[in-house]
């Protein structure tokens, strides 16, 4: 029997320090990137892994199936936990290929704000539009990190109008860059007053401030060339004067949006927004459900399955469910029930992850994300309580776009086809049909970078080479009735 009573002085402390969030972006506009550096900063890893750096380097610890690390680009989502000033962070890293926006959408349910990246020299892009329309619908809170000013960048006033006028957010800038691309040197953090300088000798090292006493501070002129700091002036001026002030209330309500300015790749920037999500971003929040809503800070253990990840671990055919706690504390060994069967279930040996990296959870809070290593039982969507009938709404389902039949390159190994093809479709990576008529598998995707995911980890994971066809079938759709 848990002790209910010594939990609950702890529970409210333990709630109000967590941080829950996911990181949305356009490819290629340095997700991983920032992911990477978060982790450095956040004291979990020591070497940054860039993801088109080479050799050793090149293998992010949060891109962790061989197809991302040779590719160079995120199709899994993957969750990471570690501590940073006070506060634990549960980063959900999303896929950044548009391919895999199902998985991120889901993501997105089990998380409480995001950070949306932009490459300084593109703006607000396709995908980024996209996924920020499903952080809307959700009233998540957004904070923004502009990156890459140390290549060629827009002007940063055109940034901030165009997130305006794109996405309808009010932006406060949080800091200012000082030049850009090879005259790159910092910002000037209007929060602080402080004067960041950035070097770019090491990029895994952590960028050193300058205290100062606001812009007109001597010691300005000692680190900044006199044309570049007048025009710094000028403009943080004209900011303060055009945008408005940030309101803590209006970026939980979703409707502001705090901006940083900075390098990833050169460490630059990412602890000022680590700051920044710590002050900003909500801990976990109370989450829709039926037939009521639960609140973080109830006793009683709650949550939801949002995602299945198979074969994390290549050497055993395991599954493991990313389970998001909605309410209470949880401890291991606790017996909950799977709501959809009714059927009790002891969490023996819940993980917390660093992407393939896992380790057991001793216990777990509201906000936190486990790892529950099952043979199928659960299912994205599935609702774990102690004992109450919830169901955790608003987890998305989406009928594919492409359709393909799937074959086995030799027909003797079918059998191993039809257990790849329903782990993945438990994952939700894709939809596996049967025909009415005739034999084999017809698979459902989003958008065809899929298919080379599925045909390379059928082929990995089991060692059975795929070949995907043509199938008369275009489109699959859901009847309700």
């Amino acid at each position: 029997m848990l002790d209910r009573a010594h939990n609950a002085p702890h529970l409210p402390a333990e709630i109000a320090r967590r941080r829950t969030f996911a990181i949305i972006s356009h490819p290629d506009a340095g997700k991983t990137t920032l992911t990477e550096k978060f982790l450095l900063y956040g004291g979990a890893i020591q070497m940054a892994g860039q993801v088109r750096a080479k050799g050793e380097a090149r293998r992010t610890r949060s891109d962790f199936m061989k197809m991302e690390q040779e590719r160079g680009i995120s199709v899994s989502a993957s969750a990471m936990s570690f501590e940073f000033d006070g506060h634990w962070f549960n980063l959900v890293d999303t896929p950044g290929h548009s391919d895999f926006s199902e998985d991120t959408y889901r993501t997105l349910t089990a998380v409480d704000a995001a950070v949306m990246v932009i490459d300084g020299a593109k703006g607000v892009e396709s995908q980024t539009r996209k996924l920020f329309e499903v952080c809307r619908l959700r009233d998540l809170p957004i904070l923004t990190f502009c990156n890459k000013m140390d290549r060629e960048s827009r002007d940063t006033f055109d940034i901030i109008d165009e997130i305006q006028e794109m996405l309808a957010l009010d932006v406060t800038p949080a800091s200012w860059p000082i030049g850009m691309g090879r005259d790159f040197v910092g910002t000037y953090d209007l929060l602080g007053d402080r004067l960041l300088l950035m070097e770019r000798a090491d990029r895994n090292i952590r960028a050193e401030a300058i205290e100062i006493k606001g812009l007109e501070d001597p010691k300005l002129e000692e680190h900044i060339p006199t044309d570049r700091l007048a025009q710094l002036r000028e403009e943080v001026e004209m900011a303060r004067g055009l945008l408005p002030a940030l309101d803590r209330q209006a970026v939980r309500d979703g409707t502001m949006t705090p901006i940083w300015f900075g390098s990833a790749l050169n460490s630059f920037g990412v602890r000022e927004l680590m700051d920044g999500i710590g002050k900003f971003a909500p801990p976990p929040q109370v989450r829709p459900a039926e037939p009521r809503q639960v609140s973080a800070d109830e006793p009683r253990v709650s949550g939801f399955v949002f995602k299945v990840q198979a074969n994390m671990d290549p050497k055993h055919r395991d599954r493991v469910a990313f389970l998001r706690l909605c309410s209470g504390h949880f401890r291991r060994g606790q017996k909950l029930m799977h709501v959809r069967s009714g059927k009790p279930m002891a969490i023996s040996n819940p993980v917390t992850f660093l992407a393939s990296d896992r380790e057991i959870a001793e216990d777990a809070w509201a906000g936190d994300i486990i790892g529950i290593p099952n043979h199928g039982q659960l299912r994205i969507g599935d609702a774990l309580t102690e004992g109450e009938r919830l169901r955790f709404t608003g987890i998305p389902s989406f009928a594919p776009e492409l359709l393909q039949n799937v074959r086995a390159a030799d027909p003797m190994k079918a059998k191993h086809l039809d257990k790849a093809l329903m782990q993945f479709a438990e994952e939700g990576a894709a939809k596996v049909f049967r025909p009415m008529v005739g034999a084999g598998y017809i698979v459902g995707v989003v958008g065809p970078l899929q298919f080379d995911v599925l045909a390379s980890r059928i082929e990995l994971e089991y060692g059975l080479p795929v070949r995907f066809e043509p199938t008369q079938f275009t489109s699959a759709r859901w009847i309700s009735g």
